[in-house]
C-alpha cells in the first residue's frame, strides 16, 4: 500500500508542476535600478492636462538665474509638438534667494493672482527643483514665496500645482 500511494503522490506532483502554466525563461536584463532623486534639472511647462516637468540632462544649475533662463528658453520643438507651452513671460528684474528651503522670488512685474495659475506653477516647480539641486533640500520641504513691493503671494509648494 505504501508503494502505490507514493507512486500516486509522485504522479500528482508531476502533473501539478507541469500544469501550472509557468514556463522557464532565461535571464532578462532590466537595466540599472533607479537610485534616489534624479540629479538633472527639470523645467516645468504647461499642457492640456496640467504642468509637466521635462528634464534638461547635462545642465549644471549653479544659481537660480540659470533655472529661470532655461524656463524662458521655452520648450524644445519636440516638446512643443508634444503639446507643451510656456506661459511665463520674461521679467527684466527677478531676484531669487533661498534660505533652508524657503525660496523667495522678488520681482516688481509679477503678480500671483491665484494659487491655481499655471504660470505661477511653472515658476514654483522650476525654482523648487533648482533649490533641491543647489542646496539638497528635500522636494517636499521647499516653499516658494513671491514678493512684489509690499505684497506677498505664497508660500507655495510644487505639489499644489501638480495635483490639478
Amino acid at each position: 500500500m505504501t508503494r502505490p500511494r507514493t507512486a500516486l503522490t509522485c504522479c500528482v506532483l508531476a502533473l501539478a508542476a507541469v500544469g501550472c502554466g509557468i514556463r522557464p525563461t532565461g535571464v532578462t536584463a532590466g537595466g540599472t535600478a533607479p537610485s534616489g532623486i534624479s540629479k538633472s534639472m527639470r523645467i516645468y511647462f504647461v499642457s492640456d492636462t496640467g504642468l509637466r516637468g521635462v528634464s534638461r540632462p547635462g545642465t549644471k544649475v549653479d544659481h537660480f538665474q540659470l533655472a529661470y533662463r532655461l524656463l524662458l528658453n521655452g520648450p524644445t520643438e519636440e516638446e512643443r509638438a508634444d503639446g507643451l507651452a510656456n506661459l511665463v513671460r520674461p521679467d527684466k528684474w527677478l531676484n531669487v534667494t533661498a534660505h533652508h528651503g524657503n525660496v523667495t522670488v522678488r520681482t516688481p512685474g509679477y503678480t500671483a493672482e491665484s494659487p491655481g495659475d499655471q504660470s505661477t506653477g511653472q515658476l514654483v516647480c522650476t525654482f523648487a527643483r533648482a533649490e533641491v539641486l543647489l542646496h539638497g533640500t528635500r522636494p517636499d520641504k521647499v516653499q516658494v514665496t513671491f514678493v512684489t513691493g509690499k505684497e506677498r503671494a505664497g508660500p507655495y509648494q510644487c505639489q499644489q500645482f501638480l495635483s490639478n
